[in-house]
């Protein structure tokens, strides 16, 4: 089994470094764009001297290795190896894409460029896991100087950005910024999950009669938190619970039908675990039986109210 969890794990890694390497090649490269952190100094050096990326890569990344055993210990320091000798060779490995020339509109490549990459990347991340070079040097600002990480590297990438600009020109920088901008997001939303669902909290007199028809209906677990209001001193019970985004408008029939003064918050929630979600959930026929509902119960069927 735990066999098993590594090497998922270091095969996430792989794939996340080989479309990183996949989006360099196919679209930063060919339209001469840049990347954030080292990778961009190598690009600039490739494009100046044809100096190989990857081998580029594996040798700036030696102080930032040892800098990363010291800081953070054995562990963290082996991730960082494998991250940084994975995506070395993968950037190098598939060099030869480069020459297909796919697309030719630089737009285009700074867009699928930070999405391909920004997908591989959070897949890396995800495995907590990264590729060295300034993700390293953040944390270690972090630690000592208690300054954030994203903004850590964003103004290291940001140097980066500018040394470009001044040996390329105006045009290079920007369409990089569009592409590390993409990049980033797309990585954040990898890392967050895309098991996207909505947490809804309700806060009713009727909640108690809410929460049988929800159970049944949707088949979700409900939670009651004890409140109480801070105007009346009254205590009041809240319903927590999480859907699908299309059960939203299912459970907006029920709470409304039965108490249209609810006061309902629906926020989005991202990467979901637990039984009914990662975990099959079913109610047990007892329960379906004890969830009998009432026919004087109106129940509206339109999601939108």
């Amino acid at each position: 089994m735990l066999f098993t969890a590594h090497f998922k794990r270091y095969l996430q890694i792989f794939v996340g470094c080989l479309l990183g390497g996949i989006a360099m090649n196919i679209f930063l490269i060919p339209a001469q764009l840049l990347s954030g952190g080292l990778s961009g100094i190598a690009m600039m050096l490739y494009y100046l001297f044809k100096l190989p990326i990857g081998v580029q890569l594996i040798v700036y990344n030696i102080p930032i290795v040892y800098i990363a055993y010291k800081v953070f210990g054995k562990l963290y320091a082996v991730d960082t190896i494998v991250g940084m000798v994975l995506f070395s060779v993968c950037v190098d490995a598939t060099r030869f894409l480069g020459s297909y020339n796919l697309v030719d509109d630089r737009m285009l490549c700074s867009i699928f460029g930070g999405v391909l990459g920004g997908i591989g990347y959070g897949l890396i991340f995800r495995a907590v896991s990264n590729t060295g070079g300034l993700d390293v040097i953040g944390a270690v600002i972090k630690k000592y100087y208690s300054f954030d990480v994203g903004t850590a590297i964003f103004f290291l990438n940001l140097v980066v950005v500018l040394i470009g600009v001044l040996i390329f020109n105006f045009k290079t920088g920007l369409f990089t910024l569009i592409a590390m901008y993409v990049s980033g997001e797309i990585t954040n939303k990898v890392v967050a999950g895309f098991n996207r669902k909505k947490s809804i909290t309700i806060m009713s007199p009727q909640v108690e009669r809410m929460a049988p028809l929800i159970m049944q209906y949707l088949n979700r677990g409900v939670t009651f938190f004890h409140g109480e209001g801070a105007f009346t001193r009254q205590p009041k019970k809240v319903m927590f619970v999480v859907v699908s985004l299309t059960q939203v408008g299912k459970i907006k029939s029920i709470v409304y039908a039965l108490d249209p003064s609810a006061f309902m918050i629906i926020s989005d929630t991202s990467d979901v675990a637990g039984r009914g979600f990662t975990m099959k959930n079913v109610l047990p026929q007892e329960l379906i039986d004890d969830l009998a509902i009432d026919p004087e119960d109106e129940i509206i069927e339109d999601d939108e109210q």
